[in-house]
């Protein structure tokens, strides 16, 4: 491998929340490598960090099993073009962040040309399709991982697996008081203020926030007056957002880049069940974690997915430390209910902050990025692997 190839390196993050992190570790790995050159699938954050998108992530994000068949099409193309670049342009590493139906292929491939594989947060092979273990042991060179549980998943494997803490510490902070939120956005720091986080994909969005502003509507039926505010993820367009909240009277601001300062500034949060409930946390806001699919999807989730809570701050507390509505049960009703219910307790409430602060002590220290890219650039220093034989 000459020098070129060796700087070249191929970098997938095919969903909202491994493009925060992707961005993260092309950053810190060309701090100290800046000669380094990326190309792949990422969002808005891995361009701005440098990387040359082959495709864009929200192409490529499918939630549940039904919904993979109205983009199959352009992530078989792009999977096609990712493979033939393996061959042509030799890149010195393969950075595969999550995303396993289209990464563990990837990694075959790249295996098969003797490129070394570096997996990035792993797939939540814990949860569902434990098999994949072996063609990740198989075909990955080395395994990072960022929540603390999951080192253990592969205790019986010869994969090199490192854990390095979760990303998310460094990234999730606020800037900003709740008064000079509100002040901003023309809201009331004195009054309730109730965070919806319908999701990071425009399916999942158009499933839960209709939902979501029905709770809010019978929340705002409480005699304390209450305050909605959305911050609207960088992969959803405002305008298909604006389009679902026209139809409901209650008035509902939008925020945009802010999202952090906006659940910082909330009393409770109803949150999509996926990363954000995790940066929820980190901010130690109360909340609900609501989750809906399609019927079939979710047919065939409980017949594969084998764990015992579906929301990542439960997961890693091992134990239900926050309400979790799945399907049927995440019905408006139900949503209000559980929100007002924290709302009115006040003990309640300080109780799972204290829980939420205790998650994330679980997480490691800040830093995961930086040695993430450490173990990486290892890997591109190291060449590539002896192509075995065909």
């Amino acid at each position: 491998m000459n020098k070129a190839e060796r700087h070249n390196v191929l970098i997938v993050a095919g969903e909202a929340s491994g493009d925060l992190h992707g961005a993260c570790l092309v950053t810190a790995m060309r701090a100290g490598n800046p000669g380094l050159s990326f190309y792949g699938i990422g969002g808005e954050r891995m361009k701005d960090a440098g990387v040359e998108l082959v495709a864009h992530s929200s192409e490529m994000a499918v939630v549940g099993f039904t919904e993979v068949a109205s983009k199959l099409g352009r992530i078989l193309d792009v999977r096609r073009r990712l493979k033939q670049s393996l061959r042509e342009q030799r890149p010195g590493l393969v950075i595969l962040i999550d995303y396993p139906d289209f990464n563990i292929s990837l990694a075959k491939a790249a295996h098969r040309e003797g490129i070394r594989v570096f997996y990035y947060i792993s797939p939540q092979v814990w949860a569902w399709r434990k098999g994949r273990i072996r063609d990740l042991e198989k075909y990955v060179t080395r395994m990072v991982v960022i929540l603390p549980f999951e080192k253990k998943v592969y205790g019986d494997t010869s994969l090199d697996v490192r854990f390095v803490g979760h990303p998310l510490l460094d990234v999730v902070k606020r800037t900003c008081s709740r008064e000079e939120f509100c002040r901003r956005y023309s809201l009331r720091a004195d009054i309730t203020t109730v965070a919806l986080l319908p999701g990071s994909r425009e399916s999942e969005v158009g499933r839960l926030l209709p939902v979501m502003m029905e709770a809010a509507a019978l929340l705002e039926k409480n005699p304390l007056p209450r305050q909605f505010v959305l911050p609207l993820a960088n992969t959803i367009p405002r305008a298909y957002v604006a389009d679902i909240l026209g139809r409901y009277r209650t008035r509902v601001t939008v925020t945009e880049e802010e999202t952090y300062d906006a659940i910082a500034s909330s009393d409770v949060a109803i949150v999509a069940s996926g990363t954000a409930t995790l940066e929820t946390a980190l901010l130690e806001t109360p909340m609900v974690i609501i989750y809906r699919v399609s019927a079939f999807s979710y047919l065939l989730g409980r017949l594969f997915i084998k764990v015992d809570f579906i929301g990542l701050v439960n997961l890693i507390a091992g134990r239900k430390i926050v309400p979790e509505l799945i399907q049927q049960d995440a019905g408006a009703p139900a949503i209000a209910r559980e929100a007002e219910a924290i709302l009115l307790d006040t003990r309640r409430r300080e109780a799972m902050r204290k829980d939420l602060a205790g998650v994330r002590s679980l997480l490691g220290s800040p830093g995961a990025a930086e040695r993430a890219a450490a173990l990486a650039c290892e890997l591109l220093d190291e060449g590539t692997l002896a192509i075995p034989a065909q």
